[in-house]
């Protein structure tokens, strides 16, 4: 008998386990557990049950809610997280459980509830943002080792919080209008200097944790270059408030950052990411999001105006057909008299119809791209790019509207970075004071 089949036989009830006790069965394997012949279960067995990872004061994280959202996380990766990191991101995502119900528990305290239609419409947006119906998204999820419950879950969290902090500490927030006056005057002076947009992943670490703490940083760092998404992992490890924004610090200068940081990261290029970097209280890993001069016109700003030309290749079409087409086209493009001749290219090598998009801030294009487009003239194209299985195609600038002054932010945009600055300040007081105060029993 398997032990699958002893179990249910366990579980059927007095009267069969009293006709098995009549066999004499010598041979039986389990003669040697000397079992007595009746049994009487003093508890039921459901399998369905799974073993509860942490209980916060009352309220229970299981293996199964651990395990979907880790492969939320894994998802967002790619796929891209080794092994090891697995282990070290399951304890993380924990860690996070548990701070998503501390403050989904205070915000019912103080009576603040998502409605499940509110968690239906912002679960739909999400799902449009993967391109999928709220339904196929929960059918894709579930395929991944994951659920819909587990996202729905992490939006409560984030609607909860923010609500709460909007109402229980914004208002107890409080920025003068001389100190608002005093970042307008110094933006001024400091008119033509560099600002930078900043991604952190920061790690708290106590004197004696500092050791421990590093490797862990290093260790995320690696999982990143390795192609993780840096989004995901402050999502996932960050102790800073910018976590539920992927670790976006927004736009800063190097005098408001610490010095350790500061020193590195005006020597880092736009997206790249360098750390950890030691600084007080614990670690920074940090990724250059994107880098302007304060008040200053910048080029990548422009507007542009394009035309895409692609060619789509056959399965089975050799590398060498590919180099050979998008070369034709590289050639025949160099010669394109202004954008009217553009659908002529496209019929010429039997591409896609021309696609037409107006209206793109270069900024927002690859890297790459950037710089080609913003040193072409109008009716210019790029070289191709692209590859046999994605597709080869041109750009073709059609038009562009370059910036001419940069503004400034006004009065109530400053106000308003201030004290959202504040909130976030007060709201890591307020999620640590919660963890003190919690009743949090692991297994």
């Amino acid at each position: 008998m398997t032990a699958g089949l002893l179990s249910c036989a366990l579980l059927i009830g007095g009267s069969v386990a009293a006709q098995q006790a009549g066999d004499d069965d010598t041979d039986s394997s389990i003669g040697a557990l000397e079992l007595p012949q009746s049994i009487t279960m003093l508890g039921k067995t459901d399998p369905n049950v799974r073993k509860a990872t942490a209980i916060v004061n009352g309220a229970v994280i299981t293996e199964t809610d651990v395990d979907q959202r880790l492969a939320l996380v894994v998802l967002s990766n790619n796929g891209k997280i080794s092994d090891d990191e697995l282990d070290r991101l399951r304890l993380q995502v924990l860690r996070n459980l548990i701070d998503e119900t501390l403050q989904i528990q205070e915000a019912k305290e103080k009576k603040i509830e998502i409605s499940q239609d509110e968690l239906d419409q912002n679960f739909a947006r999400v799902a449009a943002n993967f391109k999928y119906s709220p339904e196929g998204f929960a059918k894709y999820l579930k395929a991944q080792g994951s659920s819909a419950a587990s996202i729905k879950r992490q939006i409560e969290g984030e609607l909860a919080w923010r609500r709460l902090l909007r109402r229980e500490v914004q208002p107890y927030v409080s920025v003068s209008d001389d100190e608002v006056k005093a970042v307008i005057d110094r933006l001024k002076a400091a008119k033509g200097s560099d600002e930078y947009r900043i991604g952190e992943i920061y790690l708290a670490a106590a004197p004696e944790q500092a050791e421990q703490v590093a490797a862990r940083s290093q260790q995320i760092m690696e999982e990143i270059k390795k192609g993780g998404s840096f989004q995901a992992f402050a999502r996932q490890y960050s102790e800073a408030s910018t976590a539920p924004v992927g670790g976006d610090l927004g736009w800063v200068r190097l005098g408001i950052l610490p010095t350790e940081l500061s020193a590195i990261v005006q020597k880092m290029e736009v997206g790249q990411i360098a750390g950890p970097v030691a600084i007080p209280g614990g670690f920074d890993i940090v990724y250059l999001i994107d880098k302007r001069q304060v008040l200053t016109a910048d080029p990548r700003d422009a507007l542009l105006s394009l035309k895409q030309v692609s060619l789509e290749f056959k399965p089975g079409t050799s590398d060498a057909e590919v180099q050979q087409k998008a070369a034709a086209l590289g050639e025949a493009a160099k010669t394109l008299k202004g954008c009217g001749a553009v659908d002529d290219l496209a019929k010429q090598f039997n591409a896609d119809a021309p696609v037409s998009n107006d209206g793109i801030r270069a900024r927002d294009l690859p890297q790459q791209l950037q710089t080609i487009l913003l040193g072409l003239q109008v009716g210019q194209s790029t070289p191709p790019f692209g590859s046999r299985d994605e597709g080869v195609r041109i750009l073709v600038l059609c038009g562009r509207d370059d910036p001419t002054t940069a503004t400034q932010p006004d009065f109530e945009q400053v106000m308003n970075q201030l004290e959202e600055e504040r909130v976030n300040k007060r709201s890591r007081t307020y999620l640590r004071d919660l963890r003190r105060d919690a009743v949090i029993d692991y297994n």
